[in-house]
């Protein structure tokens, strides 16, 4: 099992959608959140992810297809 801590920037276009939620379920990733400032129509989460390495790689692709910027944060792997 891998971990990343990634933080995700929701403009007003993705912020209505479960874009967290969605990589908890469509990709088996264990989601926590650390911290978060948002508003209705846009704002930043910091988000850990648990899960295998491949599955949480395609949730992270996955939410950038959505128009969601992802920003690693902390240590480990920052290539995203």
């Amino acid at each position: 099992m891998a971990k990343r801590r990634v933080m995700l920037s929701f403009t007003p276009e993705t912020s209505s959608e479960p874009i967290i939620y969605n990589i908890g379920q469509q990709f088996n990733v264990i989601t926590n959140i650390g911290r978060a400032n948002a508003t209705e129509d846009r704002g930043w989460i910091e988000v850990e992810f648990d899960g295998e390495e491949k599955d949480i790689e395609d949730g992270i692709a996955w939410a950038i297809s959505r128009g969601v910027r992802v920003e690693p944060i902390g240590e480990g792997k920052t290539e995203i």
